[in-house]
């Protein structure tokens, strides 16, 4: 989902966790000496929330284990039982209790390390933002860049987005979707690995708000075209371009660090936006409302 989900694991330097009762250098990795079955960050995002729950299928991201700063790691632990949302599918979230009010609510997948999310949270602070992800530095990172702006409309999800929408969020609770740089899966037998496909989009659909924009970027160009053809293709959304095809960049949407490495090396990034059409009445329903009474 994010573009940091498939680098190769960086080496970690051994250290304890903030709490363990050592102290710490800022921006230090951290490794916590584990006993076997100990939670990686005890009050932290779990390592599998969904565990077995619900059946193995193809996943459009690879969890990966990473080097955690001490400052991350810091946050996880103070902030994730504030902030934290481990998706393990076994509940329905009341998105007003979760935030603390009734703003507008869009869900970001996969958010790399949340620097666009905590910008794009600062600037537009009556909408809040459920981003997922499933790589642990850039959940205490992002954590850690909302606490230190003050932000209180970013909670960070932890886990399946799929699960998420099906089975803990109701029926038009999200007023956007924001997919940014999604895993390419470049590879042709990989393709099936994406996650912008007709069946992603069905269920989406039933979560989002007639009206709720769906707001992708990449900057893989045919990844960009496969996008394209599949959002044209599905009846519950439109292009928001009258002429079809792709947008500009909004302006709400920061240029990521991710980004600049890609348009550095003459990449070519395009944004998609669509709207979540009307609710279509079923014929049966529309013959019942247009029958004289």
């Amino acid at each position: 989902m994010s573009d940091s989900l498939n680098a190769p694991e960086a080496p970690q330097p051994t250290g304890t966790v903030p709490g363990a009762g050592s102290h710490h250098t800022p921006g230090v990795s951290v490794r916590h000496t584990r006993a076997k079955g100990e939670p990686r960050f005890p009050d932290g995002p779990r390592a599998d929330p969904a565990g077995s729950h619900f059946e193995r299928r193809i996943r459009s991201f690879q969890p990966r284990r990473s080097r955690v700063t001490a400052g991350q790691a810091d946050a996880l632990q103070r902030l994730w039982p504030k902030w934290g949302l481990d998706i393990d599918g076994q509940r329905v979230i009341d998105l007003g209790e979760l935030f603390g009010n009734g703003h507008p609510v869009v869900l970001e997948i996969g958010f790399g390390m949340g620097e666009a999310t905590a910008q794009m949270a600062a600037e537009d602070q009556g909408v809040n933002i459920l981003a997922v992800d499933v790589h642990t530095p850039g959940q205490g990172n992002l954590l850690n860049l909302a606490d230190q702006q003050g932000l209180s409309n970013v909670r960070v999800g932890n886990g399946d987005a799929i699960i998420l929408l099906r089975e803990m969020l109701t029926p038009d609770s999200l007023d956007g979707l924001r997919v940014y740089f999604p895993d390419p899966w470049p590879k042709k037998r990989h393709h099936k690995r994406r996650l912008i496909q007709p069946e992603f989009l069905d269920l989406a659909a039933t979560r989002l708000k007639p009206g709720a924009t769906v707001h992708c970027a990449t900057d893989w160009e045919p990844y960009a075209e496969q996008m394209l053809a599949v959002l044209e293709a599905h009846p519950e959304f439109e292009n928001t371009q009258a002429d079809g095809g792709f947008a500009p960049r909004p302006r709400y949407r920061p240029l990521t660090r991710f980004e600049g490495q890609g348009l550095d090396k003459g990449h070519v990034v395009n944004d998609l936006l669509f709207r979540r059409v009307q609710h279509r009445v079923r014929q049966s329903e529309q013959h019942r409302l247009e029958s004289p009474r």
